[in-house]
């Protein structure tokens, strides 16, 4: 069982299933994969915890046919926790950003409602902007690939039973530099020598925690960034060809991308793609990561249920009634002020 577990009932009692909110933000097909991915975490943290995860996506961006709520309807959804994924950036500077205003809106959301939220990638660089002015700074070149991280913090909830080192997916343009985010009160969990801040908390109303790395990724998930990345650069989308992610492939397949990599800077066309090695790709990754997630989000769950505990029950039933509603208009200006 990883470490922080969900406790369960011995009342006899079914415990009330944990009101999760995912608020997706990635586009297209990227968003069905995020989706599984944390769906798949939870799962395998929880236990037998029941857990219900709530889908919501910004207003103006709600996938055809799926069931997303707007953003605006989180504040009658009677969530425990929030999780909050990244975007694919498209700015320079993070409040030239289209979605800059609404995430900044749920920060002070999560805040003023005391919600444990987890901030991932662009919206944990977003949620520390907004929180305390510290700018992200850019990269040389994307970073992409299996990041060797050291615990830095081993008496923080969330670190509980985590191991000393791990190796987790990273895949940023961008950085938080550590010294500012020390000196604004930010606790490290983890960290890398050459990357940076891993994992970092901060305990504000509630307690926040922020991953610049992705515990959640499946062992397949850098390759279709790069893949996509590669038909980019093939369809006139990118100048340069993306590098292969780091550390996540052995001699022989190295040596097939690199040959890919040739003949498609010199026959670049859409069609190139068809040549891919994937499925030698695919048989060269493992996902070496998920003990480490799974342990990360069981004591994250473990946070979540504690405070949700101490909430009245007649409380978390209204709440939840009132997600059962549609939304009125005040309501959704409410959470999307």
């Amino acid at each position: 069982m990883p470490a922080g577990r969900p406790a369960e009932r011995v009342d006899g009692a079914a415990p009330r299933p944990l009101a999760i909110g995912l608020v997706n933000s990635m586009p297209g097909e990227a968003l069905r994969h995020t989706e599984r991915q944390f769906r798949g975490i939870l799962a395998g943290a929880a236990g037998s915890i029941p857990v219900e995860l709530r889908l919501f996506s910004f207003d103006g961006a709600l996938p055809a046919g799926a069931h997303y709520h707007p953003v605006g309807r989180l504040a009658a959804a009677g969530i425990d926790g929030l999780i909050v994924t990244g975007m694919p950036p498209r700015a320079a500077a993070l409040r030239d950003e289209p979605l800059w205003g609404p995430l900044a809106n749920l920060v002070e959301f999560a805040v003023d409602r005391a919600i444990p939220t987890v901030w991932s990638c662009l919206a944990a660089h977003a949620a520390v902007l907004h929180l305390d002015g510290i700018e992200r700074r850019r990269l040389p070149e994307k970073l992409s690939g299996l990041v060797d991280c050291t615990r830095a913090d081993s008496g923080h909830a969330l670190a509980a039973g985590l191991p000393e080192r791990w190796r987790l997916p990273h895949s940023r343009y961008n950085e938080l530099p550590t010294d500012a985010l020390a000196a604004h009160g930010y606790r490290l969990l983890s960290r890398s020598g050459d990357a940076g801040a891993d994992l970092f908390v901060k305990d504000t109303a509630a307690p926040f925690l922020f991953c610049q790395g992705h515990p959640e990724y499946d062992a397949h998930a850098l390759l279709r960034e790069y893949h996509r990345d590669i038909r980019q650069f093939l369809s006139g989308g990118r100048d340069d060809y993306p590098a292969a992610p780091r550390g996540c492939f052995g001699r022989e397949v190295t040596a097939r991308l690199e040959a890919f990599r040739r003949q498609a800077e010199r026959d670049r066309a859409p069609d190139a793609i068809a040549g891919f090695p994937m499925a030698a790709c695919q048989a060269d990754m493992t996902h070496g990561w998920r003990d480490l997630a799974l342990g990360l989000y069981a004591n994250w769950l473990a946070q979540v249920a504690d405070r949700a505990a101490r909430r009245p029950a007649a409380e978390a039933a209204a709440r939840a009634d009132r997600f059962a509603r549609p939304a009125g208009p005040a309501a959704a200006r409410a959470a999307a002020r």
